[in-house]
């Protein structure tokens, strides 16, 4: 991306300190597991069984190495899976199960769509063609609200990194032009909204992700563990009755807190509606190909919801519905989905809307993450682990009950995502909060949502998400003030999702 000429403050970049902090970070990895490991390995535990004894210490050195980040998380995670048959926690066949789940095919399904929502443009296409309605025109809380609201909306549906990185060039090309602005009518802009800017486009796609089961990775990693451990199934249309409104509340205090706290100064952009009507007619008329894509996109999102639809309406007694439900899952719908795109029309003659070439470059780390943090969670609890952990950790805990449990396990998750990945979060706490809730005689489901939708949170240091990364590598967002903007989502979103959890969960069984 070419350099983005400045006229405001630039923000500090990361200090030798902090650098040499993640440098020590990683490399602590590599001594730290090993002796954890050892560790765990040789201390007596006499209430556990030999292969759960040996799990533990499987399962302590691969949280260590996702804490330091010491290889790829991906890596560790096969690691794990990989250490749990030579060790003989469990057999092959047992181990690598979970990698064959049907949420697996639900993962390349979608990222195959997302994939061709991408190479077709169509993200940007919806992006400008929002960002240039005559409603929006030339106010910049407008602009701000419009574009935060697209980023969330299009992050709902493909991965949150994704959607950063191509709002981050949009968000840049905006910052552009008010630099232009400010040189041609020397009408200064205040450079705290180029902040916001930049900030929107990390924390709206973060939120906008806990809309749809399918729009971050511990979604479907909590709907995983929900489904294997705990026996609640939750379909595409119910998480949506949850995450739709989570997402629109969050949404709009984003925006608002935004809009008070980092103004433009101006009530007016002069320009900026005429820059954003250029920019949607580059894109051109509509291709064959993103008419394909459009097609392939609502016959998957059908799939996904009309079942859910039907079931709130006939009930899930319906014959249909139960006919629906077991023949058309998400995981099938989005493979059918996926398909289309082999069989629709591209832009030129005898081209298809993807190609095998471009399909398979899906985030497959994602995929394989999910299926070695879902086999060491089931085995946490085949082997009895996780229930050894949970009655340990009861008598630590300060809350009990339901609302006890919810309320913690999402502190817990949001706490533990600013110091790693949220797939890491949620694949370390939401198995955790299962056991501790089935050793208190507590209904886990709750608190295992809570906890799902809380590892999604985190937004205060640059390391917290890739998102977050992005956009501080711009040089408009100052440390500080990503702390301080990212802490106030972070309290805020918690007490969002604690209380739609407790309120909506019952109808969602």
């Amino acid at each position: 991306m070419p350099a983005v000429e400045q006229t405001f403050s630039p923000a500090e970049t990361i200090s030798d300190a902090e650098a040499k902090f993640e440098q020590w970070r990683n490399r602590a990895g590599f001594v730290l597991a090993p002796a954890v490991f050892l560790l765990i390995w040789f201390l007596p535990f006499e209430n556990l069984k030999p292969e759960a004894h040996r799990l533990a210490a499987i399962m302590a050195a691969v949280i260590v190495l996702w804490l330091c980040e010491s290889v790829p998380m991906t890596v560790t995670a096969l690691l794990g899976a990989a250490l749990a048959v030579v060790l003989q926690v469990a057999d092959a066949k047992t181990v690598f199960a979970p990698f064959a789940d049907p949420l697996i095919f639900l993962f390349i399904g979608s990222f195959i769509l997302a994939r061709a929502i991408f190479v077709h443009n169509l993200d940007k296409r919806v992006a400008y063609t929002v960002l240039s309605m005559d409603f929006i025109g030339a106010r910049p809380s407008r602009i701000l609200f419009a574009f935060g609201a697209v980023t969330a909306f299009i992050s709902a549906w493909i991965s949150n990194t994704a959607t950063t990185a191509m709002m981050f060039a949009i968000g840049l090309s905006l910052i552009n032009f008010l630099v232009a602005q400010e040189k041609e009518t020397g009408v200064k802009i205040n450079r705290n909204y180029a902040t916001a800017l930049m900030l929107m486009t990390s924390f709206a796609a973060s939120v906008g992700g806990l809309a749809t089961p399918i729009g971050t990775p511990p979604n479907v990693i909590g709907i995983g563990f929900l489904r294997t451990l705990v026996g609640a199934d939750i379909s595409f249309f119910k998480w949506m009755l949850l995450g739709v409104p989570v997402v629109v509340v969050l949404f709009l205090f984003l925006w608002f807190y935004f809009n008070k706290l980092a103004p433009a100064g101006v009530k007016e952009i002069k320009g900026s509606a005429e820059m954003l009507d250029r920019e949607r007619d580059k894109l051109g008329a509509w291709t064959r190909g993103q008419k394909s894509v459009v097609i392939a996109f609502a016959v998957t999102v059908s799939l996904w919801v009309v079942p859910g639809l039907i079931a709130l309406f006939a009930g899930e007694q319906s014959p249909i519905y139960k006919t629906l439900s077991s023949r058309m899952p998400e995981a099938v719908g989005a493979i059918v989905g996926a398909l289309l795109l082999f069989i629709l029309p591209g832009n030129k003659v005898g081209e298809r809307a993807i190609t095998w070439e471009n399909a398979v470059k899906i985030d497959w780390g994602v995929i394989f993450l999910y299926g070695g943090g879902f086999a060491l969670g089931v085995l946490s609890f085949q082997t009895g682990l996780a229930e050894a952990v949970g009655r340990g950790l009861t008598g630590f805990l300060p809350l009990s009950g339901d609302f006890g449990l919810l309320v913690a396990s999402v502190i817990v998750a949001v706490i533990l995502s600013e110091t790693t990945s949220n797939t890491a979060s949620a694949n370390m706490v939401v198995p955790v909060v299962i056991a501790i809730s089935q050793a208190q005689g507590a209904d886990p489901f709750v608190p295992a949502l809570g906890a799902t939708l809380g590892a999604s949170l985190g937004f205060m240091l640059p390391v917290s998400t890739p998102c977050n990364a992005i956009v501080y590598g711009s040089g408009y967002v100052p440390l500080m003030k990503m702390v301080k903007y990212g802490a106030l989502l972070d309290i805020v979103g918690a007490i969002v999702i604690i209380a739609f959890v407790w309120m909506l969960a019952p109808f969602l069984r």
